[in-house]
Protein backbone atom coordinates (compact mmCIF):
# COMPACT_ATOMS: atom_id res chain seq x y z
CA UNK A 1 0.00 0.00 0.00
CA UNK A 2 1.12 3.68 -0.86
CA UNK A 3 1.77 6.26 1.83
CA UNK A 4 -0.52 8.30 -0.08
CA UNK A 5 -2.85 5.67 0.47
CA UNK A 6 -2.01 5.88 4.06
CA UNK A 7 -2.75 9.49 4.00
CA UNK A 8 -6.10 9.31 2.75
CA UNK A 9 -6.66 7.07 5.43
CA UNK A 10 -5.28 8.79 8.19
CA UNK A 11 -7.74 11.96 6.87
CA UNK A 12 -10.42 10.27 6.53
CA UNK A 13 -10.99 9.12 10.29
CA UNK A 14 -9.85 12.49 10.92
CA UNK A 15 -12.99 14.21 8.85
CA UNK A 16 -14.64 16.53 9.29
CA UNK A 17 -11.11 18.61 9.58
CA UNK A 18 -9.94 18.66 5.88
CA UNK A 19 -6.76 19.75 4.75
CA UNK A 20 -6.31 23.43 4.44
CA UNK A 21 -3.37 24.38 2.32
CA UNK A 22 -2.13 28.19 1.64
CA UNK A 23 -3.59 30.06 -0.85
CA UNK A 24 -2.47 31.40 -4.16
CA UNK A 25 -2.79 34.73 -5.40
CA UNK A 26 -3.33 33.39 -9.11
CA UNK A 27 -3.39 37.04 -10.70
CA UNK A 28 -2.05 39.56 -8.60
CA UNK A 29 -3.14 42.17 -9.91
CA UNK A 30 -3.01 45.96 -9.01
CA UNK A 31 -5.82 47.67 -9.94
CA UNK A 32 -8.51 45.40 -10.32
CA UNK A 33 -9.11 41.28 -11.29
CA UNK A 34 -12.96 39.71 -10.50
CA UNK A 35 -15.36 36.80 -11.23
CA UNK A 36 -12.84 34.17 -11.79
CA UNK A 37 -13.35 30.78 -13.83
CA UNK A 38 -11.47 27.50 -13.41
CA UNK A 39 -11.66 24.01 -15.31
CA UNK A 40 -10.12 21.19 -14.64
CA UNK A 41 -9.19 18.66 -17.75
CA UNK A 42 -11.67 16.01 -17.25
CA UNK A 43 -9.14 13.59 -19.03
CA UNK A 44 -6.11 15.07 -16.72
CA UNK A 45 -6.47 16.43 -13.56
CA UNK A 46 -2.72 17.92 -13.28
CA UNK A 47 -4.05 19.98 -15.99
CA UNK A 48 -5.80 23.18 -14.63
CA UNK A 49 -7.00 26.60 -16.24
CA UNK A 50 -7.87 29.46 -14.78
CA UNK A 51 -9.60 32.85 -16.14
CA UNK A 52 -10.80 36.02 -14.83
CA UNK A 53 -11.60 39.46 -15.61
CA UNK A 54 -8.84 42.33 -15.02
CA UNK A 55 -7.19 45.26 -16.16
CA UNK A 56 -4.60 45.95 -18.44
CA UNK A 57 -2.84 48.73 -19.36
CA UNK A 58 -4.11 50.44 -22.69
CA UNK A 59 -6.37 47.32 -22.84
CA UNK A 60 -8.99 48.37 -20.26
CA UNK A 61 -10.53 45.32 -19.19
CA UNK A 62 -9.22 42.31 -20.84
CA UNK A 63 -9.82 38.25 -20.51
CA UNK A 64 -6.50 37.24 -18.69
CA UNK A 65 -5.51 33.17 -18.34
CA UNK A 66 -3.30 30.92 -16.59
CA UNK A 67 -2.75 27.69 -16.86
CA UNK A 68 -1.24 24.45 -14.98
CA UNK A 69 0.02 21.13 -16.12
CA UNK A 70 1.12 20.04 -12.71
CA UNK A 71 -1.85 20.06 -10.14
CA UNK A 72 -1.41 23.75 -9.91
CA UNK A 73 2.29 23.75 -7.89
CA UNK A 74 3.08 25.78 -10.88
CA UNK A 75 1.70 28.31 -13.38
CA UNK A 76 2.06 29.22 -16.42
CA UNK A 77 2.84 33.11 -17.48
CA UNK A 78 -0.63 35.26 -17.87
CA UNK A 79 -1.70 35.72 -21.34
CA UNK A 80 -4.79 37.80 -22.72
CA UNK A 81 -7.58 36.89 -24.95
CA UNK A 82 -7.42 39.67 -28.26
CA UNK A 83 -10.54 42.37 -28.11
CA UNK A 84 -12.02 41.90 -31.66
CA UNK A 85 -11.74 45.96 -31.53
CA UNK A 86 -8.80 47.60 -29.52
CA UNK A 87 -10.91 49.84 -28.07
CA UNK A 88 -13.25 47.38 -26.60
CA UNK A 89 -13.83 45.70 -22.99
CA UNK A 90 -14.04 42.34 -21.97
CA UNK A 91 -15.86 40.44 -18.80
CA UNK A 92 -17.40 37.46 -17.67
CA UNK A 93 -15.40 34.32 -18.67
CA UNK A 94 -16.33 31.04 -18.63
CA UNK A 95 -14.14 28.02 -19.63
CA UNK A 96 -14.98 24.12 -20.89
CA UNK A 97 -12.82 21.55 -22.41
CA UNK A 98 -14.14 19.74 -25.53
CA UNK A 99 -14.07 16.34 -26.39
CA UNK A 100 -10.38 16.65 -27.86
CA UNK A 101 -9.13 18.25 -25.18
CA UNK A 102 -9.25 21.58 -26.84
CA UNK A 103 -9.83 24.52 -24.37
CA UNK A 104 -12.88 27.05 -25.11
CA UNK A 105 -13.59 30.53 -23.46
CA UNK A 106 -16.46 32.23 -23.73
CA UNK A 107 -16.88 36.05 -22.60
CA UNK A 108 -18.67 39.32 -23.07
CA UNK A 109 -16.34 41.68 -25.69
CA UNK A 110 -18.12 45.41 -26.20
CA UNK A 111 -17.60 49.13 -26.42
CA UNK A 112 -19.52 50.08 -23.16
CA UNK A 113 -22.80 51.42 -22.97
CA UNK A 114 -21.82 55.07 -22.87
CA UNK A 115 -19.74 55.19 -26.41
CA UNK A 116 -22.24 54.90 -29.97
CA UNK A 117 -22.83 53.14 -31.79
CA UNK A 118 -22.87 50.68 -29.14
CA UNK A 119 -21.05 47.77 -30.59
CA UNK A 120 -19.58 44.09 -30.02
CA UNK A 121 -21.23 40.83 -28.36
CA UNK A 122 -20.14 37.42 -27.05
CA UNK A 123 -17.24 35.85 -28.25
CA UNK A 124 -15.42 32.34 -27.87
CA UNK A 125 -11.97 31.72 -28.13
CA UNK A 126 -10.33 28.52 -28.19
CA UNK A 127 -6.64 26.88 -27.12
CA UNK A 128 -5.06 23.60 -28.62
CA UNK A 129 -2.47 23.79 -26.17
CA UNK A 130 -3.45 23.77 -23.00
CA UNK A 131 -4.47 27.47 -22.15
CA UNK A 132 -1.37 28.87 -23.39
CA UNK A 133 -2.10 30.29 -26.58
CA UNK A 134 -5.51 31.49 -28.22
CA UNK A 135 -7.12 31.71 -31.34
CA UNK A 136 -8.76 34.89 -32.97
CA UNK A 137 -11.87 35.82 -30.75
CA UNK A 138 -15.14 34.42 -32.87
CA UNK A 139 -18.40 36.07 -32.75
CA UNK A 140 -21.13 34.14 -30.79
CA UNK A 141 -23.61 36.83 -30.82
CA UNK A 142 -23.78 40.09 -31.73
CA UNK A 143 -24.83 42.95 -29.31
CA UNK A 144 -27.85 44.07 -31.70
CA UNK A 145 -28.51 40.71 -32.81
CA UNK A 146 -32.16 41.31 -30.86
CA UNK A 147 -33.39 44.25 -32.04
CA UNK A 148 -33.88 46.82 -29.25
CA UNK A 149 -32.17 44.23 -26.72
CA UNK A 150 -28.59 43.36 -25.72
CA UNK A 151 -28.32 39.74 -25.17
CA UNK A 152 -25.07 39.72 -24.15
CA UNK A 153 -24.42 39.34 -20.20
CA UNK A 154 -23.20 36.43 -18.13
CA UNK A 155 -22.72 34.12 -20.76
CA UNK A 156 -21.75 30.25 -19.57
CA UNK A 157 -20.35 27.66 -21.76
CA UNK A 158 -21.01 24.06 -22.07
CA UNK A 159 -18.92 21.34 -24.42
CA UNK A 160 -20.82 18.25 -25.42
CA UNK A 161 -17.78 15.75 -24.30
CA UNK A 162 -20.50 12.69 -24.80
CA UNK A 163 -20.24 10.05 -27.32
CA UNK A 164 -23.76 11.03 -29.29
CA UNK A 165 -25.24 12.42 -32.00
CA UNK A 166 -23.97 16.36 -30.57
CA UNK A 167 -20.79 15.67 -29.92
CA UNK A 168 -19.00 18.25 -29.98
CA UNK A 169 -21.58 20.51 -29.90
CA UNK A 170 -20.99 24.07 -27.63
CA UNK A 171 -23.87 25.78 -25.96
CA UNK A 172 -23.66 29.53 -24.12
CA UNK A 173 -26.68 31.47 -22.48
CA UNK A 174 -26.59 34.75 -21.55
CA UNK A 175 -29.44 37.13 -20.77
CA UNK A 176 -29.91 40.93 -21.33
CA UNK A 177 -27.76 43.21 -20.31
CA UNK A 178 -28.26 45.48 -17.04
CA UNK A 179 -30.34 48.31 -16.72
CA UNK A 180 -30.61 48.85 -20.66
CA UNK A 181 -33.32 46.81 -22.07
CA UNK A 182 -36.94 47.29 -21.83
CA UNK A 183 -39.49 44.19 -20.84
CA UNK A 184 -40.04 41.56 -22.14
CA UNK A 185 -36.72 40.09 -20.89
CA UNK A 186 -35.11 36.70 -21.79
CA UNK A 187 -32.50 33.88 -21.27
CA UNK A 188 -30.76 33.18 -24.66
CA UNK A 189 -28.98 30.20 -25.54
CA UNK A 190 -26.42 30.06 -28.75
CA UNK A 191 -25.33 26.82 -30.44
CA UNK A 192 -22.53 25.61 -32.87
CA UNK A 193 -22.32 22.38 -34.18
CA UNK A 194 -19.33 23.02 -35.84
CA UNK A 195 -16.49 23.25 -33.40
CA UNK A 196 -17.09 27.33 -32.48
CA UNK A 197 -17.10 28.49 -35.93
CA UNK A 198 -20.62 29.47 -36.28
CA UNK A 199 -23.28 29.87 -33.80
CA UNK A 200 -27.39 30.11 -34.12
CA UNK A 201 -29.00 31.73 -31.27
CA UNK A 202 -32.89 31.90 -29.84
CA UNK A 203 -34.92 32.39 -27.06
CA UNK A 204 -34.58 29.92 -24.30
CA UNK A 205 -37.73 30.44 -22.79
CA UNK A 206 -41.26 29.66 -24.62
CA UNK A 207 -45.14 29.81 -24.67
CA UNK A 208 -46.20 29.21 -20.65
CA UNK A 209 -42.61 29.00 -19.49
CA UNK A 210 -41.53 32.72 -20.41
CA UNK A 211 -38.98 34.58 -18.30
CA UNK A 212 -41.71 37.49 -18.10
CA UNK A 213 -41.60 41.39 -17.72
CA UNK A 214 -40.27 41.71 -14.12
CA UNK A 215 -37.04 40.37 -13.95
CA UNK A 216 -34.72 42.14 -15.91
CA UNK A 217 -32.04 39.74 -15.86
CA UNK A 218 -33.32 35.81 -16.56
CA UNK A 219 -30.12 34.56 -15.90
CA UNK A 220 -30.07 30.86 -17.28
CA UNK A 221 -27.03 28.41 -16.01
CA UNK A 222 -26.51 25.55 -17.94
CA UNK A 223 -25.11 21.87 -17.46
CA UNK A 224 -24.69 18.56 -19.77
CA UNK A 225 -25.16 15.15 -18.88
CA UNK A 226 -22.55 12.71 -19.84
CA UNK A 227 -24.95 10.92 -22.58
CA UNK A 228 -25.42 14.80 -23.87
CA UNK A 229 -28.73 16.05 -22.52
CA UNK A 230 -28.53 19.59 -22.51
CA UNK A 231 -30.33 21.50 -19.23
CA UNK A 232 -30.31 25.02 -18.42
CA UNK A 233 -32.52 26.54 -15.19
CA UNK A 234 -33.63 30.68 -15.47
CA UNK A 235 -35.62 32.95 -13.38
CA UNK A 236 -38.95 34.22 -13.61
CA UNK A 237 -42.33 35.92 -13.08
CA UNK A 238 -45.06 35.46 -14.50
CA UNK A 239 -48.57 35.25 -12.45
CA UNK A 240 -50.51 33.42 -15.46
CA UNK A 241 -47.52 30.41 -14.97
CA UNK A 242 -46.98 30.74 -11.93
CA UNK A 243 -48.33 32.78 -8.43
CA UNK A 244 -45.03 32.29 -7.09
CA UNK A 245 -41.77 33.55 -8.88
CA UNK A 246 -39.82 30.37 -10.15
CA UNK A 247 -36.99 28.69 -11.26
CA UNK A 248 -37.79 26.73 -14.67
CA UNK A 249 -35.96 23.62 -15.99
CA UNK A 250 -35.39 23.76 -19.24
CA UNK A 251 -34.25 20.15 -21.53
CA UNK A 252 -33.08 19.28 -24.83
CA UNK A 253 -32.13 15.92 -26.43
CA UNK A 254 -31.82 17.05 -29.29
CA UNK A 255 -29.01 19.92 -29.03
CA UNK A 256 -31.39 22.82 -28.49
CA UNK A 257 -33.45 22.11 -31.30
CA UNK A 258 -36.15 21.36 -28.98
CA UNK A 259 -37.11 21.95 -24.98
CA UNK A 260 -39.65 20.39 -22.33
CA UNK A 261 -39.62 22.51 -19.09
CA UNK A 262 -40.69 21.96 -15.45
CA UNK A 263 -40.73 24.19 -12.10
CA UNK A 264 -37.24 23.73 -10.25
CA UNK A 265 -38.23 25.94 -7.58
CA UNK A 266 -40.85 28.32 -6.33
CA UNK A 267 -40.99 30.65 -3.51
CA UNK A 268 -42.61 33.52 -2.37
CA UNK A 269 -39.72 33.96 0.35
CA UNK A 270 -37.43 36.02 -2.13
CA UNK A 271 -33.84 37.23 -1.75
CA UNK A 272 -34.06 40.96 -2.43
CA UNK A 273 -30.55 42.69 -0.95
CA UNK A 274 -29.40 44.64 -3.28
CA UNK A 275 -25.81 43.98 -2.54
CA UNK A 276 -25.83 40.46 -2.02
CA UNK A 277 -24.46 38.02 -5.44
CA UNK A 278 -27.18 35.61 -5.60
CA UNK A 279 -25.87 33.23 -8.43
CA UNK A 280 -27.54 29.55 -8.61
CA UNK A 281 -26.48 26.89 -10.63
CA UNK A 282 -27.79 23.76 -11.80
CA UNK A 283 -25.56 20.82 -11.71
CA UNK A 284 -26.05 17.07 -13.07
CA UNK A 285 -24.15 14.22 -11.67
CA UNK A 286 -22.09 12.10 -14.15
CA UNK A 287 -23.11 8.97 -12.25
CA UNK A 288 -26.57 9.57 -12.67
CA UNK A 289 -27.94 11.69 -15.56
CA UNK A 290 -31.09 11.54 -13.73
CA UNK A 291 -29.87 13.59 -10.65
CA UNK A 292 -29.74 16.84 -10.76
CA UNK A 293 -28.88 19.62 -8.28
CA UNK A 294 -29.96 23.25 -7.76
CA UNK A 295 -28.21 25.46 -5.97
CA UNK A 296 -29.04 28.71 -5.02
CA UNK A 297 -29.79 30.97 -1.45
CA UNK A 298 -32.73 31.00 0.58
CA UNK A 299 -34.55 32.70 3.52
CA UNK A 300 -36.44 30.10 4.52
CA UNK A 301 -35.05 30.15 8.02
CA UNK A 302 -34.94 33.78 8.80
CA UNK A 303 -31.30 34.39 7.12
CA UNK A 304 -29.96 34.44 3.70
CA UNK A 305 -28.07 30.88 3.63
CA UNK A 306 -27.15 28.45 0.99
CA UNK A 307 -29.87 25.93 0.01
CA UNK A 308 -30.13 22.92 -2.89
CA UNK A 309 -32.88 21.54 -4.46
CA UNK A 310 -32.32 18.25 -5.67
CA UNK A 311 -34.14 15.96 -8.54
CA UNK A 312 -34.29 12.26 -8.95
CA UNK A 313 -35.79 11.58 -11.77
CA UNK A 314 -34.59 14.39 -14.77
CA UNK A 315 -35.96 17.38 -13.24
CA UNK A 316 -39.82 16.57 -12.82
CA UNK A 317 -39.75 16.27 -8.90
CA UNK A 318 -37.73 18.17 -6.49
CA UNK A 319 -36.39 17.68 -2.78
CA UNK A 320 -35.37 20.97 -0.91
CA UNK A 321 -32.70 21.38 1.31
CA UNK A 322 -33.78 24.43 3.32
CA UNK A 323 -30.06 25.06 4.16
CA UNK A 324 -26.61 23.77 4.00
CA UNK A 325 -24.36 25.91 5.75
CA UNK A 326 -24.00 24.98 9.41
CA UNK A 327 -23.82 27.92 11.31
CA UNK A 328 -25.90 29.35 13.84
CA UNK A 329 -25.30 32.87 13.37
CA UNK A 330 -27.42 34.88 12.31
CA UNK A 331 -24.45 36.20 9.10
CA UNK A 332 -25.32 36.50 5.23
CA UNK A 333 -23.91 33.73 2.88
CA UNK A 334 -23.55 34.23 -0.65
CA UNK A 335 -21.64 33.73 -3.97
CA UNK A 336 -22.44 30.08 -4.02
CA UNK A 337 -20.99 27.41 -6.69
CA UNK A 338 -21.05 23.77 -6.95
CA UNK A 339 -20.20 20.63 -8.57
CA UNK A 340 -19.85 16.89 -8.79
CA UNK A 341 -17.31 14.99 -9.65
CA UNK A 342 -17.39 11.49 -11.13
CA UNK A 343 -18.55 9.27 -8.25
CA UNK A 344 -22.00 11.51 -7.84
CA UNK A 345 -20.52 13.82 -4.80
CA UNK A 346 -21.61 17.01 -4.79
CA UNK A 347 -19.59 20.10 -2.84
CA UNK A 348 -20.84 23.62 -3.01
CA UNK A 349 -18.54 26.55 -1.98
CA UNK A 350 -19.69 30.31 -0.65
CA UNK A 351 -18.64 33.22 1.08
CA UNK A 352 -18.89 32.99 4.78
CA UNK A 353 -19.84 35.51 7.29
CA UNK A 354 -20.11 33.29 10.03
CA UNK A 355 -18.00 34.81 12.21
CA UNK A 356 -19.32 38.30 12.01
CA UNK A 357 -20.82 40.53 14.50
CA UNK A 358 -24.48 40.97 12.57
CA UNK A 359 -26.37 39.97 9.33
CA UNK A 360 -24.96 42.93 7.05
CA UNK A 361 -23.03 42.56 3.68
CA UNK A 362 -20.10 44.66 4.77
CA UNK A 363 -18.38 42.50 6.95
CA UNK A 364 -15.30 40.39 6.90
CA UNK A 365 -15.63 37.54 5.41
CA UNK A 366 -14.39 33.97 4.24
CA UNK A 367 -14.87 30.96 2.37
CA UNK A 368 -16.09 27.61 2.72
CA UNK A 369 -17.49 24.11 1.53
CA UNK A 370 -19.34 21.11 2.53
CA UNK A 371 -19.73 17.86 0.81
CA UNK A 372 -22.78 15.42 -0.09
CA UNK A 373 -21.50 12.29 -1.07
CA UNK A 374 -23.27 10.36 -3.60
CA UNK A 375 -26.73 8.88 -2.07
CA UNK A 376 -26.33 10.75 1.34
CA UNK A 377 -28.87 12.06 2.58
CA UNK A 378 -27.24 15.26 4.51
CA UNK A 379 -24.04 17.56 3.64
CA UNK A 380 -20.69 16.94 5.91
CA UNK A 381 -19.65 19.32 8.59
CA UNK A 382 -18.58 22.72 6.68
CA UNK A 383 -14.93 23.22 6.37
CA UNK A 384 -13.17 26.62 5.59
CA UNK A 385 -11.03 26.74 2.05
CA UNK A 386 -9.78 30.19 2.94
CA UNK A 387 -6.85 30.40 5.47
CA UNK A 388 -7.80 33.62 6.61
CA UNK A 389 -10.43 36.35 7.42
CA UNK A 390 -10.77 39.11 4.91
CA UNK A 391 -12.08 42.48 5.94
CA UNK A 392 -14.44 43.84 3.95
CA UNK A 393 -13.97 46.64 1.16
CA UNK A 394 -16.50 49.23 -0.80
CA UNK A 395 -14.52 47.51 -4.33
CA UNK A 396 -16.90 44.42 -3.10
CA UNK A 397 -19.99 46.96 -3.87
CA UNK A 398 -19.62 47.60 -7.33
CA UNK A 399 -20.14 45.49 -10.12
CA UNK A 400 -17.63 42.49 -11.89
CA UNK A 401 -17.40 40.30 -8.11
CA UNK A 402 -20.53 38.38 -8.44
CA UNK A 403 -19.20 34.95 -8.69
CA UNK A 404 -16.63 32.23 -7.24
CA UNK A 405 -15.83 28.67 -9.01
CA UNK A 406 -14.79 25.42 -8.09
CA UNK A 407 -13.93 22.17 -9.70
CA UNK A 408 -14.73 18.86 -7.93
CA UNK A 409 -12.18 15.75 -9.47
CA UNK A 410 -12.14 12.68 -7.99
CA UNK A 411 -11.70 13.13 -4.11
CA UNK A 412 -9.59 17.13 -5.09
CA UNK A 413 -11.79 20.07 -4.45
CA UNK A 414 -10.46 23.40 -7.20
CA UNK A 415 -11.76 27.19 -6.21
CA UNK A 416 -11.05 30.20 -6.99
CA UNK A 417 -12.65 33.38 -5.85
CA UNK A 418 -11.60 37.18 -5.81
CA UNK A 419 -10.71 38.80 -1.76
CA UNK A 420 -9.39 41.55 -0.82
CA UNK A 421 -7.31 40.56 1.79
CA UNK A 422 -4.73 42.84 0.65
CA UNK A 423 -6.28 45.48 0.15
CA UNK A 424 -6.61 45.03 -3.74
CA UNK A 425 -9.19 42.40 -5.26
CA UNK A 426 -7.13 39.81 -6.41
CA UNK A 427 -8.23 36.26 -7.42
CA UNK A 428 -7.10 33.27 -5.24
CA UNK A 429 -6.27 29.59 -5.59
CA UNK A 430 -6.50 27.03 -3.51
CA UNK A 431 -6.57 23.10 -3.76
CA UNK A 432 -8.15 20.35 -0.85
CA UNK A 433 -8.16 17.01 -0.51
CA UNK A 434 -11.48 15.37 0.29
CA UNK A 435 -11.36 12.09 2.07
CA UNK A 436 -13.40 9.23 0.63
CA UNK A 437 -16.58 8.58 3.04
CA UNK A 438 -16.10 5.05 2.61
CA UNK A 439 -12.74 4.92 4.48
CA UNK A 440 -13.20 5.73 7.97
CA UNK A 441 -10.72 3.58 9.89
CA UNK A 442 -7.36 4.20 10.53
CA UNK A 443 -5.48 1.16 9.64
CA UNK A 444 -1.91 -0.11 10.97
CA UNK A 445 0.48 -0.01 7.87
CA UNK A 446 2.31 -3.61 7.53
CA UNK A 447 5.15 -2.73 9.81
CA UNK A 448 3.16 -0.70 12.48
CA UNK A 449 3.46 -1.97 16.30
CA UNK A 450 1.46 -0.62 18.95
CA UNK A 451 3.60 2.82 19.57
CA UNK A 452 3.25 5.66 21.49
CA UNK A 453 4.16 8.95 20.21
CA UNK A 454 3.95 12.26 21.00
CA UNK A 455 3.41 15.46 18.97
CA UNK A 456 3.27 18.67 20.81
CA UNK A 457 2.82 21.84 20.51
CA UNK A 458 -0.05 20.42 18.05
CA UNK A 459 -1.17 23.03 15.88
CA UNK A 460 1.62 24.76 16.81
CA UNK A 461 3.41 28.06 15.06
CA UNK A 462 6.55 26.72 13.68
CA UNK A 463 8.29 24.15 15.75
CA UNK A 464 7.07 20.47 17.23
CA UNK A 465 8.85 18.31 19.49
CA UNK A 466 8.31 14.51 18.50
CA UNK A 467 8.75 12.21 21.58
CA UNK A 468 8.72 7.97 20.78
CA UNK A 469 11.13 5.40 22.54
CA UNK A 470 14.22 4.70 19.74
CA UNK A 471 13.45 6.58 16.95
CA UNK A 472 15.25 5.70 14.25
CA UNK A 473 13.85 8.01 11.55
CA UNK A 474 11.41 10.94 10.97
CA UNK A 475 10.10 11.55 7.90
CA UNK A 476 7.48 14.97 6.50
CA UNK A 477 5.23 14.83 3.82
CA UNK A 478 2.93 17.75 2.91
CA UNK A 479 -0.72 17.66 1.34
CA UNK A 480 0.02 16.49 -1.48
CA UNK A 481 2.20 13.43 -0.56
CA UNK A 482 5.18 15.34 -2.05
CA UNK A 483 8.54 14.26 0.61
CA UNK A 484 9.39 18.23 2.71
CA UNK A 485 11.82 16.61 5.03
CA UNK A 486 13.72 13.46 5.59
CA UNK A 487 15.77 13.29 8.58
CA UNK A 488 17.53 10.14 10.36
CA UNK A 489 19.36 9.19 13.46
CA UNK A 490 22.35 7.32 13.04
CA UNK A 491 21.57 6.71 16.87
CA UNK A 492 18.42 5.98 18.50
CA UNK A 493 16.49 9.12 20.12
CA UNK A 494 13.73 9.98 22.38
CA UNK A 495 12.98 13.28 21.32
CA UNK A 496 13.79 15.57 18.56
CA UNK A 497 12.48 18.74 17.57
CA UNK A 498 11.59 20.06 13.90
CA UNK A 499 11.81 23.54 13.55
CA UNK A 500 10.90 26.22 10.26
CA UNK A 501 8.02 24.56 8.35
CA UNK A 502 6.12 26.30 6.82
CA UNK A 503 1.83 27.45 7.56
CA UNK A 504 -0.35 24.45 6.49
CA UNK A 505 -0.46 20.32 6.90
CA UNK A 506 2.02 17.95 7.41
CA UNK A 507 1.62 13.86 7.94
CA UNK A 508 4.61 12.73 10.16
CA UNK A 509 5.99 9.19 9.08
CA UNK A 510 7.75 8.17 12.92
CA UNK A 511 10.12 5.20 12.58
CA UNK A 512 11.17 3.81 15.72
CA UNK A 513 12.64 0.53 16.18
CA UNK A 514 9.74 -1.12 17.57
CA UNK A 515 7.45 0.11 14.37
CA UNK A 516 5.91 2.80 12.35
CA UNK A 517 3.35 5.53 12.75
CA UNK A 518 1.97 7.84 10.96
CA UNK A 519 0.45 11.17 12.58
CA UNK A 520 -1.06 14.57 11.47
CA UNK A 521 0.88 18.14 12.11
CA UNK A 522 -1.14 21.04 12.10
CA UNK A 523 1.16 24.49 11.83
CA UNK A 524 -0.93 27.02 12.01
Amino acid sequence: MSFLTFKFILLSALFPVILISQNINISQGNIFDGEPYIAVNPDNSQHIVIAWMGYKLTQKIAIKVKASFDGGKSWSNESTLKHDNPLFTSADPSIDFGPEGDVYISYIDFSGFDVEPIQGGIYISKSSDGGLNWKNPVLVLEMNSDPGKRPIDRPWINVDRSQGDNKGNIYITSMNAKGVDSPPYHPYISVSTDGGSTFNWKYLDSENWLAGNVIAQPMATNALTSDGIFYAVYPSYVLSQNILPQYILAKSIDGANTFTYNTAFASASTVNDPNIKRGYLISVDPSDSKHLIFLHLTNNSGNIDVGISESFNEGKNWHEFNKINDDNSNAMQDMAWGDFNDKGDYVVTWRDRRKAPNNSYANPYEFWATVKYKDSLSFSKNFRISDTIIAFDDILLKSGNDFMNCSYIEDTLYSVWGDTRNGKLNIWFHKTTIPDKNINLIKKISSESNILVKIYPNPTSSNVVIEAKDIIKITIYDINGDLVKNIKYNFKTDRCKIENLYAGIYILKVETAQGKILKKLVIM
